[in-house]
């Protein structure tokens, strides 16, 4: 009962994150750090004893979890007691869960595809110690590992849920129990329990993402996916990661991997209090995690808002357009305004005379258009057109904008100039006058 009291006081304040504070907060925090700093605060707490997988404080968690995500706008698909499985051992059955929950895209044939977003539930539990003869009880209290990733799996459930207008594919956000027997939540979610295991395109999985040496995403060297990170590079994101080939550390995204799904672990990397009673909700850093947030969720949209899935097996690579080069093949890329690369273009010239219709805003249309064009051997932009599209509207001004571009300086390959292709999103977002949710059509 005490539990019980200890949860529902936290999601009481859900709604209105500025009536709770820790005692680390900050009078300047913004409202999704402060959110960050209650999830991590309750989900690292004395009273869940360090939700050992099977234990009861690993079942509140996940119980947390549930209404969290339910709060965020998530349509949860696990039940109020989460998904429950168990593992056979020498003397006993543990009994674990999972949690998760589906966000729709729009897209009428994409929709029915998926991106699968994970977190690991579970962390060590506790451990007695003997201390000048008298037990000590040590409590391991993962606040990095890993109240730190569910707390962006909410954040980022409540950003994805807000704007599934921008998502073609549907994203499902799991909190996976039982991590550390040796990644059995995923592996049972992937192989047992979800209905559309063979429409996954991807997964994303979070873990340790609020104290170490770095921000990194490992991928296996996925190819397709590190062109997608690549990518990102060139646009307006508050931080980048690392691409990295060597695995920071073991997790869910292995039985992922196992089920040929191509997978990208974001992570903080190695951090000093790993597996000890010191991971506690002191240690984060709330302000780069919101950072580290907006850039998941930029690559997410990306993710699920591709026409191709990522290819798990490399041995097939897409066709390159006959005499043209793409832009990030260039040895040497197009340079616009003598100096600027695509994020000053888009900086620069893209939003700054950018018009929203003013019918489509009567309408409440927006959205994000995908233009392509050419920069050819001689710096002209040339055949402008329109590769997805949001409406006339929106497609119409977006084409302008980009066709009355002046002329750039050429792409080079081998120290001659080419014609290059490059696919650029354009977003028209309208802001939200009112706080009434758009529910899922059923």
């Amino acid at each position: 009962m005490k539990r019980l009291l200890t949860i529902l006081a936290f999601l009481a304040v859900l709604p209105a994150a500025a009536q709770y504070r820790s005692g680390y907060a900050d009078l300047d925090d913004s409202p999704t750090v402060r959110q960050l700093r209650e999830h991590v605060s309750f989900l690292a707490s004395a009273a869940l004893e360090g939700r050992r997988a099977g234990s009861p404080g690993e079942a509140e968690a996940a119980d947390y979890l549930r209404q969290a995500l339910e709060s965020a706008g998530v349509e949860m698909l696990s039940g109020s007691k989460g998904d429950v499985f168990g593992i056979s051992r020498a003397s006993d059955t543990l009994s674990s869960r999972n949690v998760f929950g589906v966000v729709q895209g729009y897209d009428p044939v994409l929709r029915d595809r998926y991106i699968v977003v994970g977190a690991r539930l579970d962390n060590l539990g506790t451990n007695v110690l003997t201390v000048d003869g008298e037990p000590v009880t040590q409590t391991y209290y993962g606040a990095n590992g890993n109240a730190s990733g569910l707390a962006m799996l909410v954040e980022l459930a409540r950003k994805v849920a807000g704007r599934s207008v921008l998502f073609r594919r549907s994203v499902v956000f799991v909190g996976f129990g039982a991590s550390c027997e040796g990644f059995a939540g995923a592996w049972y979610f992937l192989n047992r329990s979800f209905a559309g295991r063979d429409a996954v395109d991807a997964m994303i999985n979070l873990d340790m993402l609020g104290a170490g040496d770095g921000f990194y995403a490992y991928t296996g060297s996925n190819k397709d996916l590190n062109l997608l990170l690549a990518s990102m590079e060139r646009q307006l994101t508050p931080i980048v990661p690392q691409v990295t080939a060597a695995e920071p550390y073991p997790s869910d995204h292995r039985a992922f991997y196992s089920g040929e799904v191509p997978s990208v672990f974001f992570t903080t990397g190695h951090y000093a209090e790993h597996d000890t009673p010191r991971d506690t909700p002191s240690i984060l850093d709330y302000d780069k995690m919101e950072l580290e947030l907006e850039y998941i969720f930029l690559f997410l949209e990306e993710l699920a808002s591709r026409d191709d899935a990522p290819s798990f097996r490399q041995d097939i690579q897409a066709e390159v357009p006959a005499k043209t080069v793409s832009y990030y093949d260039c040895d040497v890329p197009p340079v616009f305004l003598k100096r600027l690369g695509l994020r000053g273009f888009m900086e620069r010239w893209v939003y700054a005379y950018l018009r929203y219709p003013q019918a489509a805003v009567e309408q409440g249309i927006q959205g994000r258009v995908h233009v392509q064009l050419r920069i050819d051997s001689k710096g002209k932009v040339c055949d402008v057109h329109v590769v997805k599209g949001v409406d006339p509207l929106l497609d119409e001004e977006a084409e302008r904008v980009i066709k009355a571009s002046p002329d750039w300086k050429p792409g080079r390959v081998g120290g001659k100039p080419v014609d290059c292709v490059i696919t650029l999103p354009v977003d028209f977002i309208l802001e939200k006058k009112s706080k009434t949710k758009i529910g899922i059509k059923r």
